[in-house]
């Protein structure tokens, strides 16, 4: 488990940036992921074993899945071979898998392709991969950002095992930072440096769990910040750091897993009513730099589905928000977005609209054949009134209060219901003038049906003439 990489430093590593300098060297020399690499974790049993299967590594930059490749490979005593996806198409895949015979035949060693972003790897390509995964003629060990189950077929899928590595949490970012600073060998310890505890908290959450950024950034304030005159020591304070960062990169990709996982944060905070989440992970996409009409389409979305009939504004306001942001554009059409989240987040909810369409897309999916009922059909022609279109539709306009009792559902379906209102808001209002017009509708249906019976059991009707 202590092995050091044999390959890890050539000539140039003086040239390397700080977070390449100070890449571990060994297992025991890495730090985070310990729901994989605790005693009993399933990568702490690979490495005890050393016996090792295909794995594709999930994360987000910055979070070891490079490292552990290269010591995943020099502990199985195994042949390297390095590809980015980017770059390696089908040529250097077959290329690599002749590499992997050739070192098989004369060195009897295994080789391991690592495909860095193998998210990137077309389906062609990766069913030029395939076989020789399944017959163990190259193991692989693939990174990625990107969800592995959208992005790798299924037969690809099925053959590795994946791991999904977790942002570094501030207690490793500082352990990792401490290293690089007393490290005189790799790290930065020929140029001593002290940093204030503001500085220092100011680094590890910009890091946002990305050791790389981390220590990239450490390197550029620590190499910028002059000696102190009289110690040779470089003070390193908050400013410095803000100095190095100049803006915060927020770690967005407009297509990949962080554009979703934020705007379902957001949606979801409209829905639970907290208006302080919503604005904030609305701040998060909008410093990211995402659509702000797709955000506001989602508001859209959150009024139909989340508030709908509780405050049938909220969607006007909605609304009227996308459009006041096409008018006006950033900065100042951001501010009508943050206006319609907050009311959205603070209106009441209902979902009782969209699971009754979602029960009547059903059933309408089921009885699509079921004629309309003549009454409710239209009849422009005299042909269309004899036929009996549109006999005996009551118009409601001609009833007071504008509402008669009448069937407007297919024949068999009469008492059929999908909506329920909630008792919140606008819904809570119309809920009781709905269930009383629903009760009338029932008595005159039952009424009908009693007056069908006692026709059937009185006198025999005479037979119809044959035409």
């Amino acid at each position: 488990m202590d092995r050091v990489l044999s390959d890890r430093y050539t000539g140039f590593a003086e040239l390397a940036p700080l977070a390449e300098r100070m890449r571990p060297r060994s297992i025991d020399e890495f730090v985070g992921q310990r729901h994989l690499l605790a005693p009993g974790k399933i990568l702490w049993r690979y490495f005890r074993s050393r016996e090792f299967p295909s794995l594709i590594f999930w994360g987000p930059p910055g979070t070891g899945k490079t490292t552990l490749a290269r010591l995943i490979v020099d502990a199985a005593g195994g042949h390297f071979i390095f590809y980015s996806a980017v770059t390696a198409g089908v040529p250097e895949i077959r290329a690599a898998v002749e590499e992997a015979r050739q070192i098989w035949r004369t060195q009897a060693k295994r080789a391991w392709l690592f495909l860095d972003e193998i998210h990137r790897l077309n389906k062609a390509q990766q069913d030029v991969l395939l076989p020789h995964v399944e017959a163990g003629t190259i193991r692989l060990i693939g990174a990625t950002t990107e969800n592995p189950s959208f992005e790798i077929i299924h037969p690809l899928l099925s053959r590795v095992h994946v791991l999904l590595l977790e942002p570094l949490s501030a207690e490793d970012l500082s352990v990792i930072l401490d290293r690089a600073l007393s490290d005189v060998e790799r790290g930065l310890g020929a140029y001593p440096a002290e940093i204030t505890r503001e500085a220092r908290s100011l680094l590890i959450d910009w890091a946002g769990g990305d050791a790389r950024r981390l220590l990239n950034t450490l390197e550029a304030v620590v190499m910028t910040t002059p000696p102190d005159p009289d110690r040779g020591v470089r003070q390193i304070d908050a400013q410095a750091v803000r100095d190095a960062m100049q803006r915060p990169a927020v770690r967005y990709d407009k297509s990949g897993d962080q554009h979703y996982d934020l705007i379902s944060a957001f949606h979801k905070s409209l829905r639970g009513s907290d208006p302080d989440a919503a604005l904030y992970w609305l701040a998060r996409m909008l410093e990211a730099g995402e659509d702000p009409l797709y955000i506001a389409r989602r508001i859209v979305q959150a009024a139909c589905e989340d508030v709908s009939l509780a405050d049938p504004f909220a969607l006007v306001e909605a609304i009227s928000a996308m459009q006041a942001y096409q008018f006006m554009g950033s900065p100042e059409g951001d501010l009508a977005l943050a206006q319609a989240a907050v009311y959205v987040a603070m209106a009441p909810k209902s979902n009782r609209v969209y699971v009754a369409f979602k029960k009547a897309r059903a059933l309408a999916a089921q009885t699509g054949s079921i004629p309309v009922p003549l009454h409710l059909r239209n009849a422009p022609t005299a042909l269309m009134e004899r036929l009996g279109y549109s006999r005996d539709y009551k118009y409601p306009h001609e009833y007071a209060g504008g509402w008669v009792p009448e069937n407007y559902m297919p024949e068999g379906y009469e008492s059929t219901i999908f909506y329920e209102p909630g008792h919140l808001g606008w819904e809570g209002k119309w809920r009781k003038v709905l269930e009383e017009r629903r009760e009338k509708v029932r008595k005159l249906f039952r009424k009908k049906g009693d007056d069908v019976k006692q026709k059937g059991s009185g006198e025999p009707q005479s037979e119809k003439r044959d035409q």
